[in-house]
């Protein structure tokens, strides 16, 4: 069976960078199951986990966002943040949701609404991925 090369590349490093026989990602248009010898597309990633098979086993990536180039033997996600399960610090998730939250209903003026929710999403995302 063939395999695909993944890379998960942030601004800061490279994350993740392995063969793999399948990946899954959550595209804005909805969720995408990428094999070798996919046809080529690049779409935008919503936050969420990146579900990738090797063999008979699954690991799950937290990714903040991004993009995904889907090319014949390879997939590159270019990522605003990416954490593998193992480097998730969950207090600081949990922590990041609260202070989110408290944003999102609190009666401040000087609040970004967007940028709140984001940080809502990135907080929840990495906790489900512990939770799973």
């Amino acid at each position: 069976m063939s395999t695909l090369l993944l890379e998960i590349v942030t601004p800061e490093r490279k994350v993740y960078a392995e063969q793999v026989d399948m990946v899954v990602v959550n595209g804005v248009e909805g969720q995408l199951g990428i094999l070798p010898n996919h046809i080529p597309m690049v779409t935008p990633l919503k936050i969420a986990p990146v579900k990738v098979k090797k063999g008979n086993t699954e690991e799950v990536i937290a990714v903040g966002g991004g993009f995904v180039e889907v090319r014949k033997d390879k997939v590159v996600i270019l990522a605003e943040s990416a954490e593998l399960p193992a480097n998730i610090d969950i207090e600081r998730a949990r922590a990041a949701k609260e202070r989110a939250e408290q944003r999102l209903t609190g009666k401040h003026k000087d609040v970004d609404l967007r940028r709140a929710e984001l940080s809502l999403q990135r907080a929840i995302n990495r906790i489900n991925i512990l939770n799973k």
